[in-house]
């Protein structure tokens, strides 16, 4: 069924007035994507263009923010434009998200810096590795993206991780990396870059605190995320320091 186009509708409908008269609670998902995307084409009008957008991602607003710009390309009447316009407006509302965490943020334990980093992953398909910088009382300063796809020590540079703690004047971080499957078991690769990159700072006197794995909730990990630190897990266990060569006993 074709969707009355702007023009037609009584300007006490139209959803710019509607937002004006009664602000943002009254209006539907539809009439706020029609409003960000101002106008439809020869084809659609822009309420129909919206209601395009939603169906194609089954209604859910989660999937349409993950959406990437080629993939909002594919809905008929979405131009590199439109698509653009879209993503920009799902991105301010995501840093806006995150700019409010930053705020409240202390990195005391586990729990709060894994809701922190969760929602930087939350819509990621592929593996994402971030490094989360402290003050000096644990307050998240901020986090940065290192690598994206499946994390080995090959993608995971220390001079990268470090960096960005070295940029802001950290004397602390922790990393974090989600797992798409959803089980936020380590594995052996993660194990090892733990490591490099714990005795990698230990001898530039920059802290790494923990390595968070994010996962989904399950019965065996009712919080959703894995912390090295909490499982104890090397290189968090109760003697830290910089592994010594052995001599060679003649």
């Amino acid at each position: 069924m074709t969707l009355t186009s702007i023009a037609h509708l009584s300007v006490n409908e139209r959803p710019r007035e509607r937002l004006q008269r009664l602000g943002t609670d009254a209006l539907s998902n539809r009439e706020l994507l029609a409003i960000i995307l101002r106008n439809g084409t020869q084809k659609f009008p822009v309420l129909e263009l919206a209601n395009q957008i939603l169906t194609h991602f089954s209604g859910s607003l989660n999937q349409l923010a993950a959406a990437d710009p080629k993939e909002l390309q594919k809905i008929p009447g979405i131009g590199i434009a439109k698509s653009m316009e879209l993503h920009a407006a799902f991105a301010l509302a995501s840093r806006m998200t995150q700019e409010q965490a930053n705020r409240r943020t202390k990195a005391n334990s586990p729990d709060a810096v894994a809701e922190y980093i969760r929602e930087k992953v939350r819509f990621a398909q592929q593996e994402e590795f971030h490094v989360i910088t402290l003050n000096a009382r644990h307050e998240i300063i901020r986090s940065e993206k290192i690598t994206q796809g499946l994390i080995d020590r090959s993608l995971v540079h220390a001079r990268e991780v470090f960096r960005t703690a070295i940029r802001e004047n950290s004397m602390s971080i922790i990393i974090a990396h989600n797992h798409p499957s959803g089980n936020p078991l380590p594995s052996n690769a993660d194990i090892l870059i733990t490591e490099q990159l714990f005795y990698a700072g230990k001898i530039i006197d920059i802290q790494l605190l923990d390595h968070l794995i994010i996962g989904e909730q399950s019965h065996e990990f009712p919080k959703g995320f894995y912390s090295f630190k909490e499982h104890h897990i090397r290189p968090f266990t109760q003697k830290n320091d910089i592994p010594q060569k052995t001599k060679k006993t003649k």
